[in-house]
């Protein structure tokens, strides 16, 4: 029960964040096409770099946690002051590489000029943001490693509200105004220019800072830090505490980024056959990310849950959690395969009208059902192994299933051999999904019976 306690408020702040993305998608789609386009391809540069960013920072989680559990508050802040150098670091990073990657990579994809302009000016405001989010982030995995989730949940729906209020005004303009407040709105007011996908970027920064600003209060004067409030004393960067979170963080931001990078990788292999083909693709897996949040936010409490078992040196304890959890992510995944089977239609036609992108989104949903059980335990397991900080197998095996698996044999299944076999279009690349999923699962699950197992041996001594 307390690892659903712990888990069920990370499920709230995983599908506000990703509301956000489908907001701006949403409210950019009403302003123009050109609008969508511009967000569309923008949000492909940004996130998977935010991404990797986001999975290295989220080493901090075990880190708190272990300390937690082993009573050691005193050495909470230090990780935490470190962290939040790291934090900048990479938020700052990631924002000149954007900016410097962009105008190659969108040439290279030979975007259109009008697309090409608006994305730039969309960008340039997300890129204001990005150091925010990473202070952020810090933020919330060290209040997940103190085990006080909820804040995540509180202030992922702040900034979802921010960016909603924020979106209608500088997409939008006066209009957006109007709309949110009717009458009430002066004429100098209603006279404020729309902006569009570049209202959106300034709109995405803007809650990014109010999301940041607001933890930051809140876990300064909130009772709940007082035994590990990481202070306001400055402290310059220490090498000790930024390497042991490279080394567990490092490699969960690599694994993430890969994840990231296969779906992409099989939306643009799909590019070349037709717009119904990648709509119904973009609709199924669109809905079925939403539901994987379930089995991803039990992966991310079982982190904090195993992280503070193990720093209490209760062993066996933690490879019960262990265990446990992924029981649980497997109960999940049943729940999430009914949904897909009853509700699918439904979720489709709100995505789409069009038949043939309805009758192909419903078929893949059919077969993402498939892979549910195995996407469940790979994140479930591998939100155990961070708990063990054992998270360079994590990385390896990431790599060799979804870059070698997913995408080789997806894409020999789609494409064929010819004189052997005929391609099998997008099926054989959610069939390679499948097998990818299926292969990290397994390798995943030997690793871990193998980490509880040499973690409880040693603590027994010879």
């Amino acid at each position: 029960m307390r690892l659903i306690r712990l888990a069920l408020p990370i499920v709230g702040a995983q599908l506000a964040q990703v509301g956000m993305g489908t907001v701006d998608v949403a409210m950019t789609g009403h302003a123009s096409a050109t609008d969508l386009a511009a967000v569309s391809i923008g949000s492909s540069l940004w996130l998977p770099l935010v991404l990797f960013m986001i999975g290295t920072l989220m080493g901090l989680t075990p880190i708190v946690a272990q300390h937690v559990g082993a009573r050691r508050f005193g050495d909470i802040r230090p990780a935490v002051q470190q962290a939040l150098w790291v934090a900048a670091v990479l938020g700052l990073a990631c924002a000149l590489g954007i900016r410097t990657l962009a105008t190659p990579l969108f040439t290279l994809m030979s975007v259109p000029d009008d697309v090409f302009a608006l994305a730039m000016r969309y960008l340039t405001g997300v890129a204001y943001g990005l150091p925010a989010i990473a202070l952020y982030e810090t933020l919330r995995f060290y209040s997940d490693g103190m085990g006080h989730t909820r804040a995540s949940l509180q202030f992922a729906l702040f900034g979802l509200g921010v960016n909603v209020i924020a979106n209608y005004v500088l997409i939008f303009g006066g209009d957006g105004l109007v709309a949110l407040f009717g009458a009430f709105v002066p004429d100098t007011l209603q006279a404020i220019p729309a902006r569009g996908a570049a209202g959106c970027g300034i709109a995405t920064a803007i809650s990014m800072w109010s999301m940041f600003l607001a933890m930051l209060l809140y876990t300064k004067l909130a009772p709940a830090y007082t035994r590990a409030r990481f202070g306001t004393a400055f402290s310059w960067p220490a090498l000790s505490p930024i390497g042991e979170l490279l080394r567990v963080g490092l490699p969960v931001g690599v694994a993430i980024f890969a994840e990231v990078s296969l779906f992409t990788l099989i939306a643009l292999f799909l590019a070349g056959y037709g717009e119904i083909v990648i709509s119904a693709h973009t609709v199924a897996l669109n809905f079925s990310s939403v539901l994987f949040m379930l089995p991803l936010s039990l992966g991310m409490a079982l982190t904090v849950r195993v992280g503070q078992a193990l720093g209490r040196g209760k062993l066996r304890h933690a490879r019960f959690v262990a265990f446990n959890g992924v029981l649980c992510a497997l109960a999940a995944a049943f729940v999430i395969d009914v949904i897909l089977v009853v509700a699918g239609p439904f979720a489709v036609s709100l995505y789409t009208s069009n038949p043939a992108v309805q009758h192909l989104a419903i078929q893949l949903l059919l077969i993402a059902t498939l892979y549910q059980f195995s996407d469940a335990l790979q994140v479930s397991i591998a939100g155990a192994l961070r708990g063990y900080k054992d998270t360079r197998i994590i990385m390896v095996v990431t790599l060799l299933s979804y870059w070698g698996v997913g995408v080789g044999l997806g894409n020999l299944l789609g494409r064929g051999m010819s004189g052997v076999f005929e391609g099998l279009g997008v099926y054989g690349y959610w069939i390679g999904l499948i097998a990818g999923l299926s292969v990290a699962a397994a390798l995943l699950g030997r690793r871990l019976l193998r980490t509880s197992r040499l973690s409880r041996f040693s603590a027994a001594g010879p």
